[in-house]
This record gives structure tokens, sequence and C-alpha cells, in this order.
């Protein structure tokens, strides 16, 4: 049975932009030199950044906490471990593809490593619920961590190994091999940033930020 407010928020759409095609002033010429040597300044430092893929529920609620998280650079909302191509939201929800929903960390490992982020992961979400958290119920809101090296299978296997100690139930969470991650709808991405007065965001994610002292 699908969330009644992910249902209901899921019918809505962010506004396009379009470029007025107005001549560039000389100070908005410099302003957009500027950018461009802002813009490979980022490029460098995106090289240094890696990324951890995690499913624990609702996008929207894992993406506002690990986006909270000093060291790291971005969190993009998605789909990953399904059987079909280019999945959209409608089509996850009905649990038919496969597909998890799931969280694209990009971090800084001189400023917070991979272990830490399972730290998170783990006290995020409640691992011992199968295809489950809290009202949202479907195999798209696994717990399941998405390894791309052998180094962050190895310290996902301890980490979970750790973290049994902490419930009384047995963790489920998957723990398996990266596959193609699709990028969720521009609606889905920053969600909690963008929409703090929705009633998702009131009575499901600020709760929780609270509760891991994020907010």
């Amino acid at each position: 049975m699908l969330p009644i407010f992910c249902v209901l928020l899921a019918m809505l759409t962010s506004c396009d932009k379009y470029e007025n095609g107005l001549e560039l002033s000389s100070t908005e010429t410099l302003q957009a030199n500027d950018a461009s040597s802002l813009n490979v300044n980022k490029q460098q430092a995106d090289n240094d950044l890696q990324t951890a893929t995690f499913g624990a529920g609702c996008f929207w609620c894992v993406e506002a906490v690990f986006e909270m998280l000093t060291g790291v650079s971005k969190v993009e909302s998605g789909y990953m471990g399904g059987r079909t191509e280019n999945p959209d939201y409608r089509s996850i929800c009905t649990g038919q593809t496969g597909h998890a929903e799931v969280v694209r960390i990009y971090y800084n490992p001189d400023r917070i490593s991979f272990e830490t982020l399972l730290s998170w992961f783990w006290r995020s979400h409640d691992p011992t619920t199968l295809n489950r958290q809290g009202a949202d119920v479907g195999t798209q809101y696994r717990s399941v961590i998405f390894y791309e090296s052998e180094e962050q299978k190895t310290a996902a296997l301890a980490s979970k190994l750790a973290a049994q100690e902490s419930f009384a139930d047995p963790i489920v969470t998957e723990i398996t091999p990266m596959a193609i991650f699709y990028e969720a709808e521009d609606y889905h991405q920053g969600y909690f940033q963008a929409n703090r007065t929705a009633p998702y965001c009131q009575f499901v994610i600020q709760p929780k930020l609270k509760k891991l002292e994020l907010e």
C-alpha cells in the first residue's frame, strides 16, 4: 500500500526555467568569466569525491539526512537494482520493476569516511523491517547497500555485523553490487529543502532530523 503523502506529493512538478535570450552586459560577461573559473575549480573538487549508494526507505527522508553531514558535497535521489530500464516514479511505486529508492552520496573522503556514512545509514532507519520503513511499504523501500568496490563491500559487511548489536531483531539489509543508477525526477531532488512546509516533511522528515540531532 502506497503512503498517502507520497502519492499526493508525487503529482507535483517543478517549474521549468527558460533563458530570456537577452545580450549580456559587460558586468554580466565578467560574472560569466568568473563563473567559468569557478566551474573549473568545482570540476577539480568533484574529481576528488567518492560515492556511496544506500536505500533506506523513502528517498526524501534519506536525502535529507545525508545532505546535512559535513563532508558530503551532494546527494541525488534515484532508483537502482531493478529489472527494467529507465524507470520512473510511477512505475517503481507499483513494486513491479524491482528497483529500490536510493540516494547516491558524493562525499570527500578526507572529511568523512565511508565507514562514517555507514554509521549514519544504520542510525537513520530501521534495517530490521523487510521492505518497509514506517508507513512506507513495498520492495522499493527495502534497506540496501550497493557497493562499488571490494573495499566498500568489506566495510559494509563489517558494519552490518557491528550494527546488529544495536537491534534485537535480525538486520535484513541487502548488501549487493552496484547497478545502473537512474536519477529520479527533478521534483524529488532536494525535496526537503524545497518543501519544508509539506506534510511529509513536517510530520516525518523533521522529527527524524531532530531525533538524529541534525536540525
